[in-house]
């Protein structure tokens, strides 16, 4: 057998491992939902729950970009909701460790606050090398969820540098 084809078989696994490694690096996913039938905007009250183990505040950062959208938005626990809100935000994020933590992901749910039914979904997931701000992920999803909706409440372009 040559010899550039017996280093080429020695090599060649290495290489292969490396090119899947790469390539499974870059996750950058967005996506929203909404239920059939269900109607919500600008108009209706917005109550952002807050997660129990929630120490970055992110139900902070969800009532401060719906305000920013002009929607009337408030936060704290679920317990806490004045009963004159129409929606309740609930959220999931998870967080993953590369040099910094970091949101790898973010779900919201949009609810009915009077029977609790599932109005809207959004979702974003960026891996380490797609990376961007908590609040850059907040928009991002809110969009998703309201252009579905209202594309009236779709933030303009954002700045793909941050």
């Amino acid at each position: 057998m040559p010899k550039h084809i017996a280093l080429f078989k020695s090599v060649a696994p290495f290489l292969l491992l490396a090119l899947l490694f790469a390539s499974g690096c870059a996750v950058n996913e967005q996506r929203g939902s909404l239920v059939p039938g269900a109607s919500f905007g600008n108009q209706e009250k917005y109550y952002v729950v807050k997660l129990p183990a929630d120490e970055r505040r992110i139900d902070r950062l969800i009532a401060e970009n719906l305000q920013l959208r002009g929607i009337q938005a408030s936060y704290g626990v679920g317990t806490e909701r004045p009963a004159d809100y129409e929606i309740v935000v609930t959220y999931q994020d998870k967080w993953m460790w590369d040099m910094t933590m970091y949101m790898l992901q973010l779900n919201i749910q949009v609810k009915d606050a009077e029977t609790g039914a599932l109005l809207a979904t959004g979702e974003s997931k960026r891996t380490s090398l797609v990376r961007k701000s908590p609040e850059y992920m907040v928009d991002e999803v809110l969009d998703q969820i309201f252009a579905k909706i209202d594309p009236s409440l779709v933030t303009p372009d954002k700045d793909e540098a941050e």
